[in-house]
């Protein structure tokens, strides 16, 4: 059996396999918690499938793939995709690996600390090198610390979303090494260059948001085998909004230095990263 690669979910798995069906290929799916396998077993195949499995994983709801289900599909090829009944909580945390899911709660934590009375003292503690009128410069904490500040609902909810759902792909399908470096040079570079730009008055995760959509982008295009996907209209909007806060035009605080700065980091680890051997067969 040859591994071609490990798609997201079931439902991608199965499209793949309908439309690997309607071209005669026979594949062998295999369910596991970061994702679902697919093998096959005619060594001769392997090359067409595997190419075959990379354009796949660019588009994976074009129309060409999505059709196949209808005129090929197995209802007896089942896999259980949960119920509204399953706990959010559960699911939550099982789309989390343990280090995102604890940057997740600190920066929850650190916020509501900060709305119920301890703002000053922990902007105080962790905002950048001269946001306060102490002596700060031995405490090099503050190169990366206010990744973990937030100062409205928004601002919280729009990073955690982002990072919940793409940090804990990267953990569970990656590992934790690749988040670990986003969260350093995503966060230290961004800081410095937003503080470069507008002065230490800053906090957010967005930077390292910034960074592991870059990342995730990078990798989905280059190493399919991740099961990562990126849809291209996100990275757009992504890309449309840096420019957007660069050139003024939006009447909101923004950190334009920082996003920018997380972005470019995103895409120097992912091409550092898929450049590592590719998995072994089996």
């Amino acid at each position: 059996m040859h591994l071609i690669g490990l798609c997201p979910n079931e439902r991608v798995a199965q499209t793949f396999y309908d439309y690997m069906k309607l071209h005669n290929v026979e594949c062998h799916l295999n369910a596991l918690e970061s994702g679902v396998e697919i093998f096959i077993a005619d060594e001769n195949m392997i090359n067409e499938v595997q190419s075959e499995f990379d354009a796949f994983m660019q588009q994976p709801f074009h129309s060409k793939y999505t059709q196949s289900s209808w005129e090929v599909g197995d209802t007896n090829t089942r896999f259980n995709y949960g119920s509204s009944s399953t706990p959010l909580v559960r699911q939550f945390l099982a789309e989390s690996g343990p280090f995102s899911l604890s940057i997740f709660i600190i920066c929850v934590a650190i916020f509501t600390l900060m709305k119920v009375g301890f703002g000053q003292q922990l902007y105080e503690s962790l905002s950048f090198y001269g946001a306060t009128s102490t002596d700060s410069s031995s405490q090099v904490w503050r190169l990366i610390t206010p990744i973990f500040i937030h100062f409205s609902l928004s601002h919280i909810l729009s990073n955690l979303l982002w990072w919940w759902y793409f940090g804990g792909k990267v953990e569970k399908r990656i590992g934790i090494t690749p988040l670990l470096t986003l969260i350093i040079a995503g966060g230290i570079l961004p800081n410095a260059v937003q503080y470069w730009m507008s002065g230490p008055n800053f906090g957010g995760l967005s930077g390292v948001v910034y960074a592991l959509l870059a990342y995730v982008w990078v990798v989905s295009r280059k190493r399919p085998d991740y099961g990562l996907i990126m849809p291209p209209a996100l990275i757009i909007v992504s890309v449309a909004w840096i420019i957007l806060g660069l050139s003024g035009l939006l009447p909101l605080p923004i950190g334009n230095g920082a996003h920018l700065a997380g972005f470019v980091v995103g895409l120097i680890q992912g091409w550092v990263d898929c450049r590592r051997p590719a998995k072994d067969s089996v």
